[in-house]
């Protein structure tokens, strides 16, 4: 059995590009808000990263709590299905990619190049 075979299992992507719901404080941006400013972007790894290194604090905060939220489900995912957790956040990271470009927020190029479609 593939990877793609398990694609029904990856529906967690949408819950995903929410932020888990988690409850940050008031003054802290969303992922959303932060992908639609450009100050995150995503990779194809199935996580996100700040665009400019010298980002602001809860910017930084903000991709480390949704990395390492994602990285958790990944993680979840590749041991309930017996896959390599690469192969569970290759197609996560495809998934998202593809809501950048259509949402036209920052995608990172396998050179590590920032690329707005």
């Amino acid at each position: 059995m593939t990877i793609y075979s398990h694609i029904k299992h990856f529906a967690v992507v949408a819950v995903l590009t929410t932020g888990f719901g988690l409850a940050l404080p008031a003054a802290a941006i969303d992922l959303d808000q932060a992908r639609t400013q450009g100050l995150i972007g995503e990779r194809a790894d199935g996580l996100v990263a700040a665009v400019a290194p010298s980002s602001a604090a809860d910017v930084r905060a903000l991709v480390d709590t949704i990395n390492a939220a994602r990285l958790a489900e990944y993680k979840s995912i590749a041991q309930k299905n017996g896959t390599p957790l690469e192969a569970v956040q290759a197609v996560a990271g495809e998934k998202q990619i593809q809501r950048a470009k259509e949402n036209k927020w920052y995608v990172m190029d396998a050179s590590g190049r920032w690329l707005k479609p």
